[in-house]
């Protein structure tokens, strides 16, 4: 009975750290009703842990914990899929980033020099145009 108080109290800690509303936690609410679900399924499964058992039984799997893991596994690959399309988001933000001050500080020292060039502005999509070919 310890155990499963101590279960209970953990998901329920995690579940309020990962879903509160913060403005340094950034959070899709389709991911936070995914993990409350979650951790309802979670909180259940330690509660009535021969319900699990049976249910694993009747999908074919011999038992509740071999079930969860299961699920564990896939809610991993789920996130790590989620995590690799935000990771690629952020990277071309920085590329981005980088070209458009790299096409900055070049203009800045081809003025220094007295250089005179067509300015230069950022479309967003990566390729640099010229105000002469908008």
């Amino acid at each position: 009975m310890l155990i499963q108080f101590l279960l209970v109290l953990a998901v329920l800690g995690v579940l309020f750290v990962f879903v509160r509303s913060s403005g340094a936690v950034y959070v899709q609410a389709s991911k936070r009703i995914a993990l409350v679900l979650f951790a309802a399924a979670n909180i259940y499964a330690v509660m009535r842990p021969d319900d699990l058992t049976t249910l694993a039984r009747m999908l074919g799997v011999g038992r509740g914990t071999d079930l969860v893991l299961y699920a564990l596994v896939v809610a991993f690959m789920a996130g790590m899929f989620s995590f690799y399309q935000r990771f690629r988001i952020v990277d071309r933000r920085y590329t981005e980033l980088a070209r458009t001050v790299a096409i900055r500080e070049a203009e800045l020292v081809n003025r220094e020099r007295g250089v005179t060039t067509r300015p230069v502005v950022s479309t967003g999509e990566g390729t640099p145009v010229s105000t002469r070919d908008r």
